[in-house]
C-alpha cells in the first residue's frame, strides 16, 4: 500500500507538540510492516533541516489566488528516519524559525497543501491513501474530490486524523479563491458557521475520521468548539485510535540523553542516578519525592493551575517534596511560576522554554509527572513517564482516561476528576503517602513500566482503517 502522511509537524524536522511525535513515528512502523510510506511537511528553518542533506526532486510554482510562489520539493537523502521524508520549500512563506503564529498562516498552509498535491500529480506516484493531520492539511480531501486539476487523483482515499479539535483553521470567504478551481455547487463543504473552516471541511470530505484516543472521540461529540453536531453526524466513519510511542527512541535502557541507563529489573538504581543529576542541576534534594511538569503553559494543559497548586503543595509539604516545571506559553503563567523560585528555593525550580534532552532526564529522574489537563486528546507525556518508571498524576480526560488507571483500582497512576487546584493538591498529598510506602510505590512503578504502548498495535489499527475505505471504494 502507498501511504502519504501530510502534516505541519514531524519530529525531528519540526516539533511543537505531540503531533510531531506521532507523524515522526507512525510512518516508520507502517514502513516496517511492509508498506510504501512518504511523509510531507513544510520546509522550516530548523536545526534538522540545516544539519542534514536534502536533494531537490521537483520544482514548480504554486498559485494562491492572485499570488504565485516558486517552490521546491526536497527529499532527505538517506531516509534516516526510516521512511521517505519530503519538505515543501516555499521560501517566502516557510523560511522562518517558528512553525505557527504568523498573520499569514492561512496562506502558508494553503500553499503547502496545494504544492503537495501539484507535486503528487506531476510525479505520477499516486498514493492509495493520504492521511491528513489536523486542520493545516484539512482542505486536501476537498481538493482531491472537487478541484478540477486533481481529477486524476479523485480515487485516492483520505483520512483526517484529529490531534486537537480546538484548532480548526478558520478563514474568511474572500480567500475562497485561493483554492484551485472547483465546481461551485460543492462550496457548501467549505462552510461552517458563516466562515470557512478547514477542519470541518476535512471531517465532511475525508473517507474516514480518526482521533488519537477512543475517549477523545466521545468527548468531541459533546464539546468540540462548535463542531459537535458535525462529529455526531460522521460518527459512522469515525474511530478513536490511541496513539503509541516510539519505544526505540523512548527507551531508558538505551536513551543517550540519560545519566544512567536502566530497565524494569534495576529501575531503582537507574532512576536514583538520574534523579541525583537532575536535582544537582536545579538545586533540589534527591531524597524527597520529585513532582515535575513538562509541557505548554496554557489553560488547556492546566498550566494556569500550576502556580497556586505548587505554592499550596509546597506550603503543606515544604519539608517533604520538590517541584520542577519545564515549559513555556502564557507569559503571565511563566511570570507567576518564576516568582515562586525565591520563596521556595531548594524545593522548587522552573525552566522556561523547552529542551529535549532535559525532558528525557526529567522523565527518568522524576517520581511523579503532573498532567492536570482540561483537554488532552491523547497525551504522550503519561506514556513516556510510564515507560521511564515515573508515576503520572492526571485528570481523567481524553487519552489520559484511556491510559492511566488510579492505583487505588490496581492501576498505574493517580487520577482526579476536576481541573482544579484542589484536585491537584489532593493528588499530590496522595502521592506523598504512596512514595512513603516504598514497596507499594515500587509495585506501581513496575506496573507502569510493563505497560505496552508501542506503535506496532497502533500501526495495525491504522492499516485496518485504510483497508476498509479502499475496499468500500472498490465494491
Amino acid at each position: 500500500m502507498k501511504i502519504f502522511h501530510i502534516s505541519a509537524e514531524c519530529y525531528p524536522m519540526a516539533k511543537v507538540g505531540g503531533l510531531a511525535d506521532v507523524v515522526g513515528a507512525l510512518p516508520k512502523y507502517q514502513k516496517n510492516a511492509g508498506h510504501e510510506v512518504r511523509v510531507v511537511v513544510p520546509c522550516y528553518d530548523t536545526k534538522f533541516k540545516n544539519e542534514n542533506t536534502f536533494e531537490t526532486v521537483y520544482s514548480g510554482n504554486v498559485v494562491l489566488g492572485n499570488f504565485t510562489f516558486p517552490y521546491n520539493v526536497l527529499k532527505e537523502a538517506t531516509d534516516k528516519l526510516g521512511y521517505e521524508l519530503y519538505l515543501i520549500e516555499i521560501k517566502e512563506l516557510f523560511d522562518r524559525s517558528n512553525v505557527y503564529g504568523y498573520e499569514d498562516d492561512i496562506e502558508r498552509f494553503l500553499s503547502f497543501q496545494i504544492a503537495t498535491l501539484d507535486w503528487i500529480l506531476a510525479s505520477n506516484i499516486i498514493p492509495d491513501v493520504i492521511n491528513c493531520h489536523d486542520h493545516h492539511t484539512g482542505l486536501i480531501p476537498f481538493m482531491l474530490q472537487y478541484s478540477y486539476k486533481y481529477e486524476v487523483l479523485s480515487n485516492v482515499r483520505t483520512v483526517i486524523t484529529i490531534h486537537n479539535g480546538l484548532y480548526q483553521g478558520w478563514f474568511s470567504h474572500d480567500k475562497m479563491n485561493y483554492i484551485p478551481e472547483f465546481d461551485v455547487r460543492h462550496a457548501g463543504f467549505l462552510e461552517w458557521d458563516n466562515s470557512l473552516n478547514s477542519l470541518a471541511v476535512a471531517v465532511k470530505c475525508a473517507h474516514a475520521v480518526t482521533t488519537v484516543s477512543p475517549s477523545y472521540l466521545d468527548e468531541i461529540n459533546v464539546s468540540a468548539n462548535g463542531l459537535e453536531s458535525l462529529f455526531n453526524k460522521v460518527r459512522s466513519k469515525s474511530k478513536g485510535i490511541l496513539n503509541g510511542i516510539d519505544i526505540e527512541l523512548w527507551n531508558p535502557l538505551t536513551d543517550q540523553m540519560l545519566e544512567e541507563h536502566y530497565a524494569i529489573e534495576n529501575f531503582d538504581f537507574g532512576k536514583h542516578k538520574n534523579k541525583q543529576k537532575l536535582c544537582e542541576r536545579f538545586d533540589l534534594d534527591p531524597s524527597k519525592p520529585l513532582f515535575s511538569f513538562i509541557g505548554r503553559l496554557f489553560d488547556e494543559k492546566g498550566g494556569d493551575l500550576l502556580p497556586q497548586a505548587s505554592a499550596l503543595s509546597l506550603s503543606e509539604n515544604f519539608e517533604n517534596i520538590n517541584i520542577l516545571i519545564l515549559g513555556s506559553g502564557n507569559p503571565d503563567i511563566e511570570s507567576q511560576l518564576g516568582q515562586l523560585k525565591e520563596e521556595y528555593r531548594g524545593n522548587y525550580n522552573v525552566f522556561i522554554g523547552y529542551n529535549e534532552e532535559l525532558a528525557h532526564l526529567i522523565y527518568a529522574g522524576s517520581d511523579f509527572i503532573l498532567m492536570p489537563s482540561r483537554v488532552e486528546p491523547c497525551g504522550l507525556n503519561q506514556m513516556y513517564a510510564l515507560r521511564y518508571g515515573t508515576v503520572p498524576i492526571v485528570r481523567r480526560t481524553g487519552g489520559l482516561r484511556d491510559t492511566v488507571i488510579d492505583f487505588g483500582d490496581n492501576g498505574n497512576g493517580i487520577c482526579h476528576d476536576q481541573a482544579s487546584v484542589g484536585d491537584v493538591c489532593y493528588s499530590v498529598n496522595r502521592a506523598v503517602k504512596l512514595y512513603d510506602d516504598k514497596d507499594h510505590f515500587k509495585e506501581i512503578i513496575k506496573r507502569g513500566m510493563a505497560t505496552d504502548h508501542s506503535w506496532e498495535r497502533v500501526c495495525q489499527e491504522y492499516i485496518e482503517t485504510y483497508n476498509q475505505i479502499i475496499e468500500k471504494n472498490e465494491s
